[in-house]
């Protein structure tokens, strides 16, 4: 992804269902995190009196900004189905949740046998390229330590001690009997059938 082509936006995907909006306060905080970090702001976008949620149904709210607000729209929200995931090594750089995801998304297109990829750097996994993920040992839940991106409902799960953080690399998936996805959308999902290609 190129900053000098592309105007550097950010997003914030969150959660609206039948009014009630999900986790804001965390939502909130990487937002003020990334504007002061990448442009320096101290003021605040106020997202709780940006948003007019939908009173009924079940809504992606995707908020669009960089130094002020470039959007917001609302986005009827169906999960997509996943069943199984291939381990991909890629360089790629998402410290932010930057709005332009041409890089992600091209990544999970060039590998068209699988619904998803998990994403290698440095020999350890991180996440996928539209979840954090998680790996249930027997006995914990464990998420890799360095993540792509700091989600939302990662941290929520942290803070609330329901997820561990650990070093993964794909020799360590043996050990793990079920595997679950992680995001603003669809929460913390448990995949019952999957399968893991390398």
């Amino acid at each position: 992804m190129s900053h000098d082509t592309l105007p550097l936006l950010l997003l914030e995907t969150i959660k609206v269902e039948d009014g009630k909006v999900h986790n804001l306060s965390y939502h909130q905080q990487r937002c003020d995190k990334s504007r002061q970090k990448l442009f320096g702001s101290k003021d605040t976008l106020k997202l709780s009196s940006l948003i007019t949620a939908p009173k009924e149904g079940l809504y992606r709210c995707r908020i669009v900004y960089g130094e002020e607000l470039n959007s917001i729209e609302y986005i009827p929200y169906t999960p997509r189905e996943i069943h199984s995931l291939k381990v991909v090594s890629s360089d790629i750089e998402y410290a932010h949740k930057y709005a332009h995801r041409e890089s992600l998304d091209a990544l999970r297109i060039a590998h068209p046998n699988v619904d998803e990829v998990i994403i290698q750097q440095e020999g350890y996994l991180t996440d996928t390229t539209l979840s954090n993920i998680a790996f249930y040992d027997g006995k914990l839940w464990v998420t890799p330590k360095k993540p792509l991106l700091q989600g939302t409902m990662r941290a929520k799960l942290i803070e609330e001690g329901l997820l561990k953080t650990a070093d993964i690399s794909k020799d360590d998936l043996h050990k793990y009997t079920h595997v679950a996805l992680i995001n603003a959308m669809i929460g913390f999902k448990i995949l019952n059938h999957f399968n893991i290609h390398y």
